[in-house]
């Protein structure tokens, strides 16, 4: 009785429930699969046998490494669902250009990869391109996944707003936000908050345009501001940002930590966030590399088209072994 009073929690932990049995459901299918692939490798006669043995076993490495990757994702929250803030940089238009890039990137992998995307807020640029998104991705390891793509990315092309088509890096900053329930290290006053309403921008039906819907929410101690606008109603607009705001102060929390950690072991900060973890470059050759992992391929346009796991695998990865 008490376990289903808090319906947040319930919800939280049958859901951790299922992803659990997905795993055992995929570990016993794949030792169902090897126990097969035994006895049929003794049962060889024909070069067809033979070609067909190999591509069983080609599928079972698929498998195994699907599995492996999935051991990776084994951080406090990277189950959860995640919030991805794309805001321009350095490169005027060319940056809001590149930053509306990188969301239809991002949208595009979370539709090849089975997760729901949802446009929460959205600033257009005047010219082209973005100031700022906001995207909600729901699904299993959402954040354990997008995680890899948190700090700036950098964009070498021919500019298409340059008369002279010269020459341009710009720069976008990506952040990651795991969606946390109930956060014990945030209490939030309400006395701390001032909530703007204004008219939307964007879509979301027929009401959101007509009526003063969108919400901004800034936390005065902090500085922190968050906005939604893409829900019907101001309630909607004003839940999903306390959401947001959450997430952004809870990150906050973790990052003084880990500064007070360091000091104490006499160590200096690293400036990670706000630098450099990728660049992609589509002139005068094409190269996206990652510059932790180091991890590189020519394959520009695939990337922009949303391939990223071999990223994201990479710094999976690259996380475990600087452990």
């Amino acid at each position: 009785m008490d376990f289903w009073s808090d319906n947040q929690k319930a919800s939280q932990v049958m859901r951790e429930l299922e992803m659990l049995n997905a795993e055992i459901v995929s570990f016993e299918s794949l030792e169902k699969e090897i126990d097969e692939l035994i006895e049929f490798s003794g049962m060889i006669e024909t070069l067809q046998d033979e070609k067909e043995l190999n591509q069983k076993i080609n599928e079972m490495e698929k498998a195994i490494s699907e599995l492996e990757f999935k051991t990776l994702l084994n951080g406090e929250y990277d189950a959860n669902d995640a919030i991805v803030n794309i805001y321009s940089g350095a490169g005027g238009v060319d940056a809001q250009d590149w930053s509306e890039m990188l969301l239809r990137m991002y949208l595009k992998w979370g539709e090849k990869n089975g997760f729901k995307m949802k446009l929460i807020d959205e600033t257009r640029g005047q010219e082209a391109g973005i100031k700022s998104a906001t995207l909600e991705v729901s699904g299993t390891f959402a954040y354990g996944y997008l995680k890899s793509e948190m700090g700036t990315h950098r964009l070498v092309r021919l500019s298409p707003f340059n008369s002279d088509n010269l020459r341009q890096t710009s720069f976008a900053v990506v952040e990651i936000l795991p969606i946390i329930g109930e956060i014990k290290e945030v209490k939030i006053n309400l006395e701390d908050l001032r909530v703007d309403v204004y008219r939307s921008s964007g879509a979301g039906g027929q009401s959101v345009n007509t009526t003063d819907s969108a919400v901004r929410i800034t936390h005065i101690p902090t500085g922190t501001v968050v906005s939604c606008q893409n829900e019907r109603s101001q309630l909607q607009n004003k839940e999903q940002a306390m959401r947001i705001l959450k997430a952004k102060l809870h990150k906050k929390y973790l990052e003084e930590v880990e500064m007070e950690k360091r000091k104490l072991r006499g160590e200096k900060s690293s400036a990670e966030w706000g630098s450099q973890i990728r660049s992609y470059i589509i002139h005068p050759y094409k190269l996206v590399k990652d510059h932790r992992t180091k991890w590189e391929t020519a394959r520009v346009d695939e990337v922009l088209a949303g391939d990223l796991k071999e990223f994201m695998e990479s710094y999976l990865k690259y996380l475990k072994s600087s452990v």
